[in-house]
């Protein structure tokens, strides 16, 4: 499907070594799947118990963004969402009451997974960096199986690496990835951005928080809309417009087309607002969600971005605040 698409952010934050001293614990399959929560805070740095609750917490609605088993803003932010979803007091600090309520903790966090062939289709060696060099590519893929299979499965492409050393993540390869569970068939009736929080909450027709997840959102130079949109369509696989009057810092000045894949600038998915150039979309880089600005538009991974595509119809309302 092809749609016209402005607005959005590439920019390059470094990722955070999974592995050295900050880890707090060895990290493997037995330790994440027989992690239990013990009361308290969760541990600093990288930790099996941390891993669990992030997968718990994406299996339950409220999305702590990729999943590398670090305690830190996003997991604070997605057990804030929890919290709400369940009418629970919120503080966004992990306790008892949340954990025994965290629903599918009676089936391992983590699993093993058998590379697939179809799982290896349209990888890419490389993407270029500059839009007219993008344009003149066919498909803008993922460029490594561990960078398909850690989307596929929510995670941090470092850690997914971290907890398969041997691996060569090549067809027939059995590896160890988390098990986030499947979409969860939610109904979307409204949609709130809320900037100042950097998360996304979904409400039910009876105005009940489904889904939650972490996001972009606008930045000073170009804000996101003010009031109230609602969704025109939605475009699985979009190609993106660039359009220079929407990227003032570029010095391009003409108008072409990028083509579509989940490493393009507007990933996976683009859910059209009733504000023309404006909508909510995938990323390229799903580890900065929530810790960098966009270009007024609303950025999620594309895992989040896909679930909320088929939750959402023409006409849901989406609230913007600040």
């Amino acid at each position: 499907m092809t749609s016209r698409i402005f607005g959005f952010l590439a920019a390059g934050v470094a990722l955070v070594s999974l592995t050295g001293p900050a880890a707090t614990a060895e990290l493997s399959m037995q330790s994440v799947n027989e992690a239990s929560y013990s009361g308290g805070a969760l541990p600093e740095g990288q930790s099996p118990i941390t891993t669990r609750i992030q997968i718990l917490l994406d299996r339950n609605g409220s999305s702590p963004g990729v999943i590398d088993g670090y305690s830190g803003g996003n997991v604070r932010d997605a057990l804030t969402g929890f919290e709400e979803m369940s009418g629970f007091t919120v503080d966004g600090k992990m306790d008892e009451e949340i954990w025994n309520a965290l629903e599918g903790k009676d089936r391992p966090a983590m699993m093993d997974y058998t590379i697939q062939a179809s799982d290896l289709e349209r990888l890419k060696e490389s993407n270029p960096e500059d839009y007219k060099e993008m344009a003149e590519e066919e498909w803008l893929g993922f460029t490594s199986a561990s960078e398909a299979l850690a989307e596929k499965f929510h995670m941090d492409e470092d850690f997914l690496k971290a907890v398969n050393l041997d691996s060569r993540f090549q067809e027939g390869d059995t590896i160890v990835v988390a098990d986030p569970g499947a979409n969860k068939g939610a109904s979307v009736a409204r949609i709130v951005a809320d900037k100042g929080r950097s998360r996304i909450l979904a409400y039910d027709d009876r105005d009940r928080i489904v889904l939650s997840y972490p996001t972009t959102i606008g930045s000073d130079d170009t804000p996101s809309p003010s009031g109230t949109v609602e969704v025109n369509a939605v475009a699985i696989e979009p190609t993106y417009t660039f359009d220079p009057k929407n990227i003032p810092e570029s010095d391009i000045e003409e108008t072409f087309a990028i083509p579509a894949g989940p490493n393009g600038p507007v990933g996976l998915v683009w859910i059209d607002l009733s504000k023309p150039t404006y909508g909510l979309h995938g990323t390229p880089y799903p580890a900065e969600i929530g810790k960098t600005a966009s270009h007024g538009c609303v950025r999620l991974t594309n895992w989040d971005a896909l679930e909320l595509a088929e939750a959402v119809e023409q006409g849901t309302t989406v609230e913007f605040k600040d």
